[in-house]
């Protein structure tokens, strides 16, 4: 199945950013361990997309010691898909990937997120799930 991208939705948080470009992708994405599947909905917030496992897991042990509930998943080409956040609807999904964006966007730039997370955070996106 080829990945498609929906039209762009703009969020706003009228207390501190301008409208905010959520990039939306649709793919068939399964989680890696079973008992992460009953997390997994339809819209997902995406930190990383790895073609290493290990690289995969260890970004998730590093975003569990946040206290994200973090999935794992893994698209048809083999992709593992770092996953923070997953919700029924968009708008959820949206507003976490915001929440997310300006807490790490706080804390340095892009180069001091990437050594100190492995991420850096200016790549969010929003995984809707197909089956």
């Amino acid at each position: 199945m080829q990945q498609t991208a929906s039209q762009p939705t703009v969020v706003k948080d009228a207390a501190t950013l301008p409208p905010v470009e959520v990039s939306v992708r649709k793919e068939k994405v399964e989680p890696v361990l079973a008992s992460d599947a009953a997390n997994l909905k339809n819209f997902s917030v995406v930190i990383a997309s790895l073609s290493v496992k290990l690289n995969a897991e260890s970004l998730k042990t590093r975003m569990q010691n946040e206290g994200y509930p973090v999935i794992l998943a893994e698209n048809e080409q083999g992709m593992y898909r770092v996953i923070v956040a997953s919700y029924d609807d968009k708008a959820s999904a949206a507003a976490k990937r915001d929440e997310i964006y300006q807490k790490y966007s706080a804390l340095g730039n892009t180069d001091y997120l990437r050594k100190t997370y492995g991420v850096p955070f200016n790549d969010l996106w929003i995984l809707e799930r197909q089956y």
